[in-house]
């Protein structure tokens, strides 16, 4: 996809790095030359702007985008003004970051795509993550659903994922399991790598040290790992 991104916080300038990284095709645009400088050679194309200036987005390459990101936070002004630009001059999905509860109504109100808050929704996650004691990280689907990625139980080691009864027992589907496996590198030196094994069937069998990908409501997982780390101690 070509993606534009507004603004070169921190928020913006990591967003552009791993959206660049990830293969997308992304331009940046922020007024300030020092933060251009630092990320110029990491993305498709970084351009030293004001978006609040209509006249400056001749300098950009709008065509075929994709998504334009206003990551603007300093400055509400700021952003509302760059979001009514965009949306005047390039046709593509407006993703605006929001500090506000006023500035989530101004851009509701501009018809913005969607409504980004970095923090807020950093904050979750990580809340998320302290209070699913032992998981290792979670994607919240919607509401309450989670795929999340824990650690196999003692007890279910040697069993298959039909013999584990993880669906009847907890509500959670196995989606896919990340397992340690060894290899050599060039000089003989044997060392651990992580292996998604795709798509696991029936009779996939858990071993120790497998981490496994599932899905399902947050209080099966959490469920699930109490009486996982019950069974341990």
């Amino acid at each position: 996809m070509k993606i534009i991104i507004f603004g070169l916080g921190n928020f913006g300038s990591s967003l552009s790095v791993h959206l660049a990284d990830s293969g997308n095709e992304v331009v940046v645009a922020d007024k300030n030359p020092e933060k251009i400088n630092l990320i110029k050679d990491k993305v498709s194309h970084a351009v030293v702007m004001d978006s609040t200036n209509e006249n400056a987005y001749r300098a950009l390459p709008v065509k075929n985008t994709d998504i334009a990101i206003i990551s603007i936070s300093a400055d509400e002004g700021a952003a509302i003004m760059t979001t009514a630009i965009v949306k005047h001059t390039i046709d593509c999905k407006i993703f605006a970051r929001s500090s506000s509860s006023i500035q989530d109504r101004i851009f509701e109100a501009m018809g913005v795509d969607q409504i980004i808050h970095p923090e807020q929704e950093y904050a979750e996650q990580l809340t998320k993550k302290i209070n699913l004691k032992g998981s290792i990280d979670n994607f919240e689907i919607e509401g309450d659903y989670l795929v999340s990625e824990i650690e196999v139980g003692k007890d279910l080691v040697g069993k298959t994922i039909i013999e584990s009864k993880l669906r009847e027992k907890y509500h959670l589907n196995v989606i896919t399991i990340i397992r340690k496996k060894q290899y050599s590198n060039l000089i003989g030196r044997r060392a651990d790598k992580q292996e998604v094994l795709g798509m696991v069937k029936p009779d996939t069998v858990f071993k120790a040290g497998d981490i496994l990908v599932v899905f399902g409501k947050t209080s099966s997982i959490d469920k699930y790992l109490k009486l996982t780390v019950k069974e341990s101690n």
